[in-house]
C-alpha cells in the first residue's frame, strides 16, 4: 500500500499502487504537473509532501480533504 504524507504525516488514505495515489492527488489538485520520461521534470508535489509506501494502513483523520488549492 502507498500514501500521500505531509511531512511524517500520513495525509488520506492508502491505495494499493503508487500511481492510485498520484491519481488521486491531481484529481485534488494538489499535482502541479505531471512528469515525463524524457524531460528532467521539478518538484510536481508542494514542499513536504511526498508518497511512500506503509506497511501499517492507518485511517485518515475523517473531518481531512486534500487542499483544492495550494498558495
Amino acid at each position: 500500500m502507498y500514501a500521500l504524507f505531509e511531512g511524517n504525516k500520513q495525509i488520506g488514505s492508502p491505495f494499493p499502487t503508487e500511481k492510485e495515489v498520484w491519481e488521486a492527488a491531481l484529481i485534488e489538485g494538489l499535482v502541479t504537473d505531471v512528469p515525463v520520461a524524457d524531460e528532467e521534470g521539478g518538484r510536481i508535489l508542494p514542499a513536504g509532501y511526498h508518497v511512500k509506501r506503509v506497511d501499517e494502513v492507518c485511517e485518515p483523520r475523517p473531518d481531512w480533504k486534500l487542499p483544492r488549492e495550494i498558495s
